[in-house]
């Protein structure tokens, strides 16, 4: 079986399994939800555009982190050995990636739109906001998957796991509130061009990173 092959089938059984539970999306987005709620009661309405956009940020950044951590946790040893026999490393966390992007796209969509509902602020540019929540949401998923398969195979550690992604997320959250920032205040989409090829090049990076080490965590 080719390698697009294989990671079609396990993208496609991830999808199966999601949707046959649906315990651990409807959880995220419980949690989604109800945070936004709590703020809500919290603050009743923010008027700073500054507080909005880091509250958001916030939100999404740990509900991307409880989504994605379960990645390779959730894969007991005998599969895991199973999945040895039958696909590539390159195949597994190909797979993984492209999953947990297709969750985190969904989940940071449903979350903006929650949270701009109850909390409404005027956005100057909507599209570059939008085009920010998916480049979060993307890279959020390729970071902590990376992160979670290194962390599977160091005994699930979260300490490991925190270790490694502190350091990766913190620049990321800082070109993404800077990028977010832009379009609340109608900057035109040329002075952002800077940030959005940075997360773009880190997205393909970390890609890139997870390709050539999980194969050597694989064996083990």
């Amino acid at each position: 079986m080719s390698l697009l092959n294989q990671i079609k089938t396990l993208v496609h059984k991830d999808i199966r399994l999601e949707w046959r539970s649906k315990h651990a999306i409807n959880s995220i987005l419980l949690y989604v939800v109800s945070t936004v709620f709590v703020c809500y009661q919290a603050f009743k309405s923010i008027e700073s555009p500054a507080v909005w956009n880091a509250l958001f940020w916030i939100i999404l950044l740990f509900a991307s982190i409880t989504a994605i951590s379960r990645s390779f946790v959730q894969e007991s040893q005998y599969r895991q050995l199973y999945y040895y026999t039958i696909a590539s490393p390159k195949a597994i966390i190909l797979s993984k990636i492209i999953y947990n992007l297709l969750l985190m796209l969904f989940l940071a969509l449903i979350a903006y739109f929650v949270y701009a509902i109850i909390f409404k602020m005027t956005v100057a540019e909507p599209a570059l906001y939008l085009v920010a929540v998916i480049l979060g949401g993307s890279s959020f998923a390729t970071v902590f998957t990376m992160v979670s398969g290194i962390s599977a195979k160091t005994g699930n550690n979260s300490t490991i796991m925190a270790i490694l992604a502190f350091p990766i997320i913190i620049p990321i959250l800082i070109l993404l509130i800077e990028l977010s920032k832009k379009a609340l205040m109608g900057m035109e989409t040329a002075s952002s061009t800077k940030e959005i090829l940075v997360l773009i090049a880190i997205n393909v990076i970390t890609m890139t990173i997870s390709l050539l080490l999980f194969p050597y965590l694989w064996r083990d």
